[in-house]
């Protein structure tokens, strides 16, 4: 039987994941360009140039993890199988954090460029910038909690448009803003910066490369995980460090720091980019200039948006991952087969993401505390990534790896990746950085993790189960493999039909085959079959519509049939006929059993009449309600 709760969808494919790669960690540039700078100053550049090679050495964890375990979770996932089910929820609870920040920091700086985009200055300051950024964190809530987000169909749009953006600043600023000896104005290694603030400005670096743990997440949506992970993982962050630090070039040009401080880290600390805009001013022309603070403004604004929903999203898929595993509470793992989110985790992200933006929204530089809280997670998870890939080297060493870690060392009949090793030491010395140095980091992280300790100890103990003990996800019965090339699933109104018309998509693409979607409408006997039915032709034709949709998200090619008969079962055999459908779908009410009977009708007549195989799906009383 196909499953009857929905689940995530295999629909990415590699050109999207390495768009999507590309634009979740190039988003955060908007973001972390000026913090980084307040510290860095003329270092700026070599700062995250260096974060950036050694965000390149943790994606090669990322790429074995990710391909060798195959599941959602990303970190979680695989220090989950490599060490216990505590570390891995852990793990998974430092990078909640990150989720969360990710999307108070995009909401904040949301106004700010749309504000200096449209000229309305009002909404990029204090409080009006805070006000925005709690209805755009509510907004995309609401849109989450009724609406199926289309990752892929916009995977591509927004990247490109975040790529070009970037290039032409860089482009422009090349060509007018930089200097080499701008770059080195006031610039006295230990001094300005000192090395108090270099050590400062490193976990925030990381700041700017945000989004990994996000792709990862991708694991279950990807077609061919095993090839396309590494190869998108790869293409999209190099050129993201490359990009990164090119702008970083160009900014820190505009925005030199002469006497120890940098304008780009105070006056343009919540919109660095539209600084930069701003710097190109006197060099092109007026209409150039207005021109560009238009494009890049609302650019940036869409960008951020796009960030705090996608962030949204690895929250769920995480928390989705985290309750298969008995980590967290069961409805947690539970999908809206509307939205195929889970209800709990949108209002959980939204709630405590507004909480954290109005919590720190009165502290000196609530940026800087934001993105220190950022650092703890972020570390937390990077270390214990690289070494769960050589734990499970030990441990599992015939575990299939699609992608293996190059440059290795055999150690003990094991095969030790170098790079995971300096990569989880380098990852470790910045973590006692930031803890050094960092107050966020050394009192809110690990406050935040005793508060994930006591969730997770709840859970437990209500599920009865051991702290370490693994925990593995209830697999549901599906159908026997069998070759379909064509599915007629019948529409019907409600939350039955909607499942029914997402179960033939989910078995189309798993099969390789086409959907027919029929509406039958039913023409009662007092009238002509073609008697005027505006009403039913309207649902009927928006409800084939929905499924084209539908099947497009997918790949799945879906034809939409509208027929009138008067009776419904006989419609369906005699397109089943028609169409030369190999396998019906249909779905069955739980009132017919509270009536005594076990199908409608309509489906006991197609079961004895049918000319291909049938598939009913039977659900259970309050799983769906349908009169």
């Amino acid at each position: 039987m196909a499953r009857k709760l929905p689940r995530l969808q295999r629909a990415l494919d590699a050109p999207a994941l390495a768009s999507v790669a590309y634009g979740e960690v190039a988003s955060s540039l908007y973001f972390a360009l000026g913090i980084v700078a307040l510290h860095a100053l003329g270092l700026t550049p070599a700062v995250l140039g260096i974060v950036g090679v050694l965000f390149l050495i943790v994606t090669l964890s990322y790429a074995e993890g990710t391909t060798t375990i195959g599941e959602t979770g990303g970190a979680a996932t695989f220090v989950r199988v490599a060490f216990n089910d505590l570390a891995g929820f852990l793990t998974g609870w430092a990078l909640f954090l990150d989720y969360l920040i990710v999307i108070a920091l995009s909401a904040l700086f949301f106004p700010h460029y749309l504000g200096l985009a449209l000229g309305v200055h009002s909404i990029a300051r204090h409080p009006g910038d805070l006000i925005v950024g709690c209805v755009v964190i509510v907004a995309i809530a609401i849109v989450r909690l009724f609406r199926q987000t289309r990752l892929y169909s916009f995977s591509l749009a927004v990247p490109v448009l975040d790529l070009v953006t970037q290039l032409l600043l860089v482009v422009l600023g090349f060509a007018f803003l930089f200097s080499p000896s701008a770059l080195g104005r006031g610039l006295s290694l230990g001094t300005q910066p000192s090395w108090h603030e270099l050590a400062f400005a490193l976990p925030l670096a990381l700041l700017a490369y945000t989004g990994l743990e996000t792709v990862a997440n991708l694991a279950e949506e990807t077609r061919q995980p095993g090839r396309d992970l590494p190869r998108s993982l790869f293409t999209g962050m190099g050129a993201v460090v490359l990009v990164t630090v090119l702008v970083g070039l160009v900014a820190l040009s505009a925005f030199p720091a002469p006497h120890g401080t940098t304008q780009l880290g105070t006056t343009w600390q919540r919109a660095p980019l539209m600084g930069v805009v701003y710097a190109l001013g006197p060099h092109v022309a007026f209409w150039v200039e207005r021109a560009l603070r238009v494009y890049v403004g609302l650019t940036g604004a869409l960008i951020l948006l796009t960030a705090a929903a996608t962030s949204n999203s690895g929250f769920g898929r995480l928390a989705f991952s985290l309750a298969e595993h008995g980590q967290l509470p069961r409805r947690f793992g539970r999908l809206s087969r509307r939205s195929l989110h889970s209800p709990e985790t949108v209002i959980a992200a939204a709630t405590i993401s507004i909480v954290l933006l109005l919590s720190t929204a009165f502290a000196t530089n609530p940026v800087g505390f934001l993105a220190s809280l950022f650092s703890f997670g972020v570390l937390v998870a990077f270390t214990a990534a690289q070494l769960a890939v050589v734990k499970l080297r030990f441990s599992k060493p015939d575990l299939e790896r699609p992608f293996r870690v190059p440059l290795s060392v055999r150690v003990r009949g094991a095969d030790v990746p170098l790079p995971a090793v300096v990569g989880a030491l380098a990852t470790a010395a910045i973590f006692v950085a930031a803890m050094t140095t960092h107050i966020g980091a050394r009192y809110g992280g690990p406050i935040w993790l005793a508060a994930g300790g006591v969730v997770y100890l709840l859970v437990r103990r209500r599920r009865g189960t051991g702290l370490l003990e693994h925990v593995e996800p209830v697999v549901e019965g599906e159908l026997p493999h069998a070759e379909f090339s064509k599915i007629l699933v019948p529409m019907k109104l409600g939350e039955i039909g909607e499942e029914m018309i997402a179960t033939a998509v989910k078995l189309a693409q798993e099969r390789g085959a086409g959907v027919v979607a029929l509406n039958v409408i039913r023409v009662p006997l007092d009238q002509p079959l073609d008697a005027e039915l505006f009403d039913q032709e309207e649902r009927a034709a928006a409800s084939l519509a929905e499924a084209a949709a539908l099947g497009a998200d997918h790949g799945v090619a879906v034809e939409g049939r509208s027929i009138r008969a008067r009776s419904i079962g006989e419609a369906i055999v005699q397109a089943a006929e028609e169409t030369g459908a190999d396998l019906i779908v249909l779905g069955s009410s739980p009132r017919w059993r509270r009536q005594s009977r076990f199908f409608s009708p309509t489906v006991d007549y197609v079961l004895r009449k049918a000319p291909a195989e049938v598939l009913v799906v039977a659900f259970p009383q309050g799983v769906l309600e349908e009169v």
